[in-house]
This record gives C-alpha cells, structure tokens and sequence, in this order.
C-alpha cells in the first residue's frame, strides 16, 4: 500500500519555551514528552487482515481505554525504541529506523497483532519528528528518544487476537542513559528468568519487560545497575541482560555475544556493532557463551573487556558481576580500547561525527 499523509493538528498549548529550555538543559531518561503523538488505526481480522487508516498527528494526551479493552487483560502489545539525532549543521537524522520497522512486525506476529507497512512506520516517526523537532536537545549524548508501540484496543473479554488496534509513537528529550561512560556492575539473576524457548524472548514486549524488573530491584539493593540471566538448561549460558545485549572482547582478537536462540532480543545497536567489528577486523562469534567460560575468561586475562548495548545506554561497560554465591571480578581493562572505539564509531556516525559508511542514516530535516 501507499505510504499515507500525515495529517497535523497543532497543539493549541505547547509547552512554553522558557520551560522547554530548562527541560532539554538537563532532560535525564525517559522523564518528558514532546507536545504531539503521531497515531494509525487498525480494524480487521488477524487471519485474513484489516486496513490501517486515520493517519495523524495530534496533541499528546491521555489514551481513553475501555475497562475490557484486550490490552489491559492478555498483553497484546509491542513497542520500539529508537533516536533522532540534531548534526552540527542544525539537520536531523533517524538511525536505522527501517531495521525497528522490521523488527516490530517480528514482534507483532508473535503477538498476534496486525503487520504494520513499514514505510507507514518510518513516516510515523519522521512526521512525528519534524512536528516536534524543536524537542531535540543539542548538548553531548544527547537525542530524541522515539518510542513507537502498537496495543490492541479491542473491547473484549474472549481470549483471541483482537481486531482493533492502535500504532502510536511518542517522543522524549533524552539525556545519556547512564550518566557517564564509566563500567557499572551486573547482578546475577539465578532464581529469576526473563524468557524462555518457544515464548516472547525474541519480541520486544512489555511482558518480558514486566519479568526483569523484580530481579532488577534485587541487583539494585546490591548496589548492581543492570541484572543479566542465565539459560540453566544450557549450562548456565549467557543470555541479555534485562533490556541490553552483552559482548565479550578476548584477547586474541575475537569479540563473542550470545546466539540468537528466539530468548534473545535481536538488538539493532547489537546487529550495528557486529558489522562495525567485523569492519575493524575482530572476529565475531555468535555462539553459546556460559556462565564457566566468563569466569574463567576474565581469571585467566582472556577476556579483557565486556560491554552491554542497547538503543537508550548505546554502549556501556560492564563491571563486575555480583550474585550471592559469588563476585566475578571486572575485566583488566572494562572501559578499553575496543569498547571506546565502537562507542566512538557508533555514536560518531549516530551524530554525524564520523562518515555513516553503511547507509544507516536517514535525514528527517
């Protein structure tokens, strides 16, 4: 189908601009939001399909949802995450929004809701962007962060894929995730799992997100920043921690990240950073790490970096990794010469610094 217009309407109470300011001056994560939404309707049927229509943007506002509306009661949602970027020439940029497109609909299969055009997505996002694209913040690390999602709106109480649904994206100023570069520490998860094979590991759905957070307080009150978990089935194998993917930097040259089993969340920072290192000239295993091999790695210097990544946190170093049978310590060298290349390399191209070599920039304004 044809990519629809967009139509406008404008907020008729913007936030004002002496308020604005103070908010892109220190934005933090997730803490605001811009003054529009961009919205499409679906009404169909899941087996034999349905049409998108009332593609819109429109004052940002509270959604009215009906005590039995299916989301409430079965979970039938996915989201997306993703920046725009302001470059030094005052132009801005999208990166890869078209691998999100893609990856929502694997979502949305999985969760039995409506495949969504993904020109219609990328139009979403641009739309919603140029509209509100004096809510981009300016200072280093920053961005817009963009966060797409799609729920089912059905009023129903049946247990079936609903036939109403609801693509909305929202925007927030976004500061960097984590602060500073700096490595943070990981809790081991060993009584909790985020996913298991055959469920939702590999859509990006709020249950799965839902799921990492008790443990994540658990980490928390062990002064940890993120928790990872584990695949007992598979000799404690490293699987993501509870929004992030995580890298293995080894010695002789070869960087290792979890294989996609269907529990993993496929990354699009993740996919980024494997062509980036190939590029460099590491080797890039996509295998079965454990649990055994981390500890020996790091004891006997083999492992001289690890790294978390992820659309919010880009690139962050991990320290050690704490649980409460045991401390495995940092890496030699957490913040090291492979960790701050990619991060340079990535965020580089993300903000224009660096020469975008593959394509992964699409220009809003």
């Amino acid at each position: 189908m044809n990519t629809p217009e967009f139509t406008v309407t404008a907020t008729p109470q913007p936030m004002h601009p002496d308020r604005r300011a103070e908010i892109l001056a220190d934005p933090g994560f997730g803490n605001f939001t811009t003054d529009h939404v961009a919205k499409v309707e679906w009404e169909g049927d899941y087996s034999t399909g349905g049409t998108w229509h009332d593609a819109r943007i429109e004052p940002y506002a509270p959604l009215s949802l009906d005590p039995a509306t299916a989301v409430l009661h079965y979970g039938q949602e996915v989201f997306e995450g993703l920046k725009a970027y302001r470059h030094a020439d005052g132009s801005v940029w999208l990166f890869r929004p078209e691998a999100n497109a893609a990856r929502m609909n694997r979502s949305a299969r999985r969760l039995a809701l409506p495949q969504l055009p993904e020109g219609m997505f990328v139009e979403a996002v641009k739309a919603l962007v140029r509209q509100d694209a004096h809510w981009i913040p300016e200072g280093e690390g920053t961005s817009l962060y963009l966060r797409p999602f799609m729920i089912a709106t059905e009023k129903f109480l049946g247990v079936r894929p609903t036939r109403e649904a609801l693509f909305e994206v929202i925007a927030s100023p976004a500061g960097n995730y984590f602060g500073t570069p700096e490595p943070v520490d990981i809790w081991l998860s060993e009584t909790y799992s985020r996913a298991a094979q055959g469920g939702t590991g590999d859509a990006k759905c709020g249950g799965n997100y839902a799921a990492s957070l008790l443990p994540q307080l658990e980490g928390e009150a062990q002064g940890c920043k993120q928790v990872i978990f584990t695949d007992p089935a598979r000799e404690d194998a490293i699987e993501e921690l509870g929004g992030m993917n995580v890298f293995f930097v080894y010695r002789d040259g070869t960087l290792v990240t979890p294989e996609l089993t269907g529990t993993i969340l496929e990354g699009v920072t993740r996919d980024s950073v494997i062509e980036l290192a190939r590029e460099r000239g590491l080797t890039v295993e996509e295998r079965r790490i454990t649990l055994e091999e981390w500890r020996r790695g790091v004891a006997e210097d083999r492992i001289s970096e690890i790294f978390a990544c992820g659309t919010a946190a880009v690139i962050s170093p991990m320290g050690r990794l704490r649980s409460a049978h045991e401390e495995i310590p940092a890496p030699a060298e957490p913040n090291g010469e492979v960790t701050t290349w990619l991060r340079e390399q990535l965020t580089g191209i993300q903000t224009g610094r660096v020469e975008d070599r593959f394509g992964w920039l699409t220009r809003v304004l």
